[in-house]
């Protein structure tokens, strides 16, 4: 038999199939992970394939010198699953395959932990029965043991080592290996039981199975349930014997869902998501790959759990950008979900109060389902948004962070013992530094952004590469001491809030103060426990998070994302406003909205202050109509980065040359094409430049093909080559 290998190389040289014979007495499968001979070194690979011959002469073949598991890693629906993202993508079979599998398997550097574990033994009843009366511990512990064995280590304490040794030399009691899970938040247990649905969540859940589609699109206000919604789905999905993937778009809200789904499910629920040790993560994908558990929970790479027959996935929040991998391997989550749940004959499930304006124009065409949940559960409604002009507070003089009719609110908010969040996408204290007296702005060496001046540890730090500088004293270039700072940031805002309020709690929640595990849990759940009364964060806090306390909520520049120069700029901004402003009001209080913005007449402010996602999605999407953008449309980007900008240069060149025939021969197919540098013309020490192109949809598939063709054509060593289909940032 024929093993046809991927080795573990990420490297467009090596990526293909590799033929290698297999022992007599090795019982390989597809989807096994194998240790073969490359060269005159040992590398491990993928097994993708069993055939009963080779193209290649049989003198040449080596053979597989080992399987890596005692089981098979990868299933026939993540087989299915690479062919597809590599013609949709343009991925490499290794970079598909490395996303299967905890990234700690490769190299052996994690393995199931055991423990000594006591049972009874066979044949042991006869045995307890015969037992001294005087025997008393012997008899409860083989009692115990009835009831289901034990880890040694907790009955050693309790019952002694006399005891146990007595029982195993009696022939009653065994000491055997069992594996031991890792469970992350052990402590993150839930409450509650089932609740009647309103009418509308009943709808909801009767709609998702009730349809022909795959696709349902649940559009439901903040706050009107979608959640509970999805838990029946589930269960439903469960009782068919089908399993479930319920995905949410930060790794912050993992805990507060795997709460509710815990209460529901119990250990049949698993975790899944890049903040996890390595041994958790790895015993909770066994577990996944085992049948121990069947719904899983996470954020984006939790949609290639390794489950068979999977029968819904859900995407909480599914207009997040967070969904599209921007770094290598590049995808869309939204369509690796709808296709294995078109594989397992399954639904999908993708959940917002602010659609994208894709989904929900799927949903006008009738290719996705379409289910409306208008209202809130809670009787008090949305909270009031209103507009606060700073171009007003200027001319009276105030330059501060704060509007005084912020602060006003925020101070009747802490008088009244009730909380505030407040919302600002700019983490560190300063977006940049600035020499006042010849314009200097410091930069990273290694890549052309500005730095960000971080005030606790007194640093600049780029926010690409993660290089940290000295804080700048005087102008390395004239001299001069008058350094300006940049644009206001999450820590500046906390330093202000301090003297604004001595001796008042406040949280701040950003990537700086969640970059360890447990971070999340632990703001999160200070801030429900009342630890503080206001909570400052990026949009990491504008999701999906419950605090029933909030009564006010505080957008300090709601501009910050409406004048990108990017085509989903006012969709973001939207997206943005909608998801803080449901944080407020959410339980027996009612809430507050203030959204501070130097442009109040804008008509994203105008239709986000009404809630009014109809109105703005019927304006925007004439908008994209108009101009031609997706829907209506399909932007695809070629990415070429490398350390000698003259050899990225000419890979561009050469592909874009013929690109360019292409295009003169079907001028129809396109709408924009042109080449460039990018934005961000380098990061970590490599250049980048792109290729641009806007084809029509009906056109798309045709494009890709000769895109990705000539892609293959022109592969340069020393040059990464990348293709996105509708990136959600072109820098």
């Amino acid at each position: 038999m024929i093993a046809k290998v991927i080795v573990d190389i990420s490297s467009s040289e090596v990526d293909r199939i590799f033929d290698y014979t297999v022992p007599e007495d090795m019982a390989l499968r597809r989807g096994d992970r194998v240790l073969v001979p490359f060269g005159n070194k040992k590398l491990e690979g993928f097994c993708i394939g069993i055939s009963d011959k080779s193209d290649v002469d049989a003198s040449r073949l080596k053979p597989v010198a080992a399987k890596l598991d005692d089981f098979t890693c990868i299933n026939e629906g993540m087989l299915a699953l690479m062919d597809f993202m590599r013609r949709k993508f343009y991925l490499r079979y290794v970079d598909c395959l490395r996303l299967f599998i905890p990234n700690q398997m490769r190299g052996g550097r994690v393995r199931e932990l055991n423990r000594l574990y006591l049972s009874l033994a066979d044949g042991a009843e006869e045995k307890i029965a015969s037992l001294p009366k005087r025997a008393k511990r012997q008899k409860e512990l083989a009692e115990r043991l009835r009831e289901g064995g034990e880890y040694l280590s907790v009955v050693s304490g309790e019952f002694g080592a006399s005891t146990i040794n007595a029982l195993i030399a009696a022939g009653i009691a065994e000491k055997t290996d069992k594996p031991v899970y890792r469970k992350p938040y052990r402590d993150v247990s839930g409450g509650g039981s089932e609740v009647e649905l309103t009418p509308d969540q009943q709808r909801a859940a009767d709609g998702i199975f009730s349809t022909d589609k795959t696709v349902s699109l649940l559009y439901g206000v903040t706050g009107s349930g979608k959640t509970e919604v999805y838990m029946r789905a589930i269960e439903r999905t469960l009782s068919q014997g089908k399993t479930a993937i319920m995905l949410v778009p930060e790794i912050s809200l993992t805990p507060q869902t795997l709460r509710n789904f815990r209460a529901r499910f119990s250990d049949r629920v698993a975790l899944l998501h890049s903040g996890l040790g390595q041994g958790e993560r790895y015993d909770e994908w066994k577990r996944l790959l085992t049948g121990q558990a069947d719904v899983v929970v996470g954020a984006r790479s939790a949609v290639f759990a390794p489950l068979d027959n999977v029968g819904l996935i859900v995407m909480d929040e599914e207009h997040d950008g967070s969904y599209v991998s921007e770094s290598n391997p590049r995808y869309s989550t939204v369509d690796v979900a709808r296709f294995r749940a078109e594989y397992g004959g399954g639904k999908l499930v993708l959940g917002s109060a602010t659609p994208s304006i894709e989904s929900f124009e799927a949903a006008q065409e009738g290719e996705y389902n379409l289910i409306s949940m208008p209202r809130r559960i809670s009787a008090h409604g949305m909270p009031q948004i209103e507009l606060v002009d700073m171009s007003k507070e200027l001319i009276r003089g105030n330059t501060g962070i704060f509007s005084s009719r912020l602060e006003e609110e925020l101070r009747d908010t802490v008088g009244r013992g009730d909380q505030a969040i407040l919302f600002l996408n700019r983490r560190g204290h300063s977006s940049f530094a600035m020499c006042r007296k010849c314009g200097y702005v410091a930069k990273c060496e290694d890549c052309d952004v500005s730095l960000t001046y971080h005030s606790v540890d007194n640093v600049l730090k780029c926010h690409y590469c993660g290089k940290k500088y000295k804080m700048l004293t005087r102008c390395p270039v004239c001299g001069s001491d008058r350094i300006r700072y940049g644009k206001v940031g999450t820590q500046r805002v906390v330093q202000e809030l301090q003297t604004m309020f001595p001796g008042t709690g406040i949280l701040r929640m950003d990537n700086e103060t969640t970059a360890t595990k447990d971070a999340y849990l632990d703001i999160l759940g200070a801030f429900k426990a009342r630890e503080a009364q206001i909570l400052v964060g990026t949009q990491m806090i504008a999701k999906g998070h419950d605090f029933p306390d909030v009564t006010l909520v505080g957008i300090l520049d709601a501009d910050m994302s409406l004048y990108f120069s990017d085509y989903r700029s006012c969709e973001r901004t939207f997206q943005l406003v909608t998801q803080v402003a449901g944080r407020a009001g959410r339980a027996a209080k009612s809430g507050k909205v203030l959204l501070q913005t130097y442009s109040p007449g804008h008509y994203v402010y105008r239709y986000a202050s009404q809630y009014d996602y109809i109105g703005f999605f019927r304006k925007e999407n004439n908008v994209r109509k108009v101009t031609g953008f997706p829907p209506y449309s399909t932007i695809v980007r070629v990415l070429m980065t490398g350390e000698i900008e003259e050899k990225v240069i000419a890979a561009a060149k050469n592909v874009f040359l013929e690109l360019r025939a292409y295009e003169l021969e079907n001028k129809d197919e396109f709408l924009f094409m042109r080449a460039m540098k990018s934005p961000v013309g380098r990061i970590e020490r490599q250049y980048r430049y792109q290729i641009l192109m806007r084809v029509r949809k009906d056109s798309e598939d045709a494009v890709l093909r000769v895109v990705y063709g000539l892609l293959d054509r022109y592969r340069v060593k020393g040059v990464s080559v990348f293709a996105q289909i509708d990136p959600q940032s072109l820098s």
